[in-house]
């Protein structure tokens, strides 16, 4: 992070920031270094252009930033939530490493967080479609792509960054090694259809990366979100806005809708927390039960 942009040539204090900075990040690893590095980012690039040195900021200053996401960068109140965290977090690191006396984040109030997931995911017709679209591809990454993020529920990071290396036999299973959160390594077994797109993506080759781009480098989540959404076409699959997210969102509810215990789906899904694996389903299930439906078939006579 280029932290002597945010302040103005010759400050004395962009040393000192970029000393806390680097210390707070150090205390990341993996992916969750990339993303709170980009949500500190957002904090630091406010001050910049404010002017602001963010070791000397206050509690109104935060406040401030808190009304800028919502109100200019009009950000969800998840987003807003997880930024203050890491500014929280960020001051919190500052006071005990000794550069200052107290967090000026520490009596912000955060934004309700909505329970419910807005994400709704793919029905079993629609999770099929895509699957369906994916095989019958001329592209071979697509139906792995499809199948990694809907059938195994990889996060787009792990199916992205999974290598051929990754591979495995264990007790007799075909099984990938996955590098997921907090760089833990979970063993993600292969349901044959699975083991057969990816093979066909590997096309015989012994290294590299699973899924690759049209020109042959490793495919991150922004080529992914394309393919995904020139299958939602191909398939006639109709969404708002198709995510790589919608398929590990599917692959939850596609569980539960099959019986599959809570608890085994936490451990498939990977949740630290069983309330998050419920926080995927709440939505769906407000929709299908809504009483809205109870009274249209009620009254099914006059309509």
């Amino acid at each position: 992070m280029n932290t002597a942009q945010l302040l103005v040539p010759g400050d004395d204090a962009i040393a000192t920031l970029r000393i806390a900075v680097a210390a707070y990040l150090a205390r990341f690893k993996g992916q969750s270094r990339v993303h709170t590095e980009s949500d500190l980012r957002s904090f630091l690039t406010w001050c910049g252009r404010q002017g602001l040195d963010p070791l000397v900021a206050q509690r109104p200053h935060i406040e401030l930033f808190l009304r800028w996401m919502q109100e200019i960068g009009r950000y969800k109140p998840s987003t807003v939530s997880r930024r203050l965290s890491v500014v929280a977090g960020f001051y919190r690191t500052c006071v005990i490493d000794g550069l200052l006396e107290h967090s000026p984040a520490e009596y912000v109030r955060r934004p309700r967080v909505s329970t419910e997931s807005p994400t709704l995911g793919l029905n079993h017709l629609q999770l099929e479609a895509m699957l369906t679209a994916g095989r019958k591809s001329s592209n071979v990454n697509d139906f792995a792509l499809v199948t990694m993020l809907g059938l195994l529920g990889l996060r787009i990071f792990e199916a992205t960054g999974a290598n051929i290396e990754a591979l495995e036999e264990v007790h007799g299973h075909r099984v990938l090694r996955v590098l997921g959160k907090g760089d833990k390594i979970a063993l993600v077994p292969l349901p044959p259809a699975v083991g057969r797109a990816i093979e066909r993506a590997v096309d015989g080759r012994f290294g590299g990366p699973i899924l690759r781009s049209r020109t042959g480098s490793r495919m991150d989540r922004h080529c992914a979100t394309r393919r995904l959404r020139a299958l939602a076409r191909a398939a006639g699959v109709s969404t708002a806005r198709m995510h790589p997210h919608m398929l590990r969102h599917t692959f939850v509810t596609t569980m539960l809708d099959a019986g599959v215990d809570l608890r085994d789906v936490q451990i498939a899904a990977r949740h630290a927390d069983p309330r998050t694996t419920m926080r995927y389903d709440r939505a769906r299930k407000n929709l299908d039960r809504h009483p809205n439906y109870v009274l249209a078939a009620y009254m099914a006579s006059g309509t």
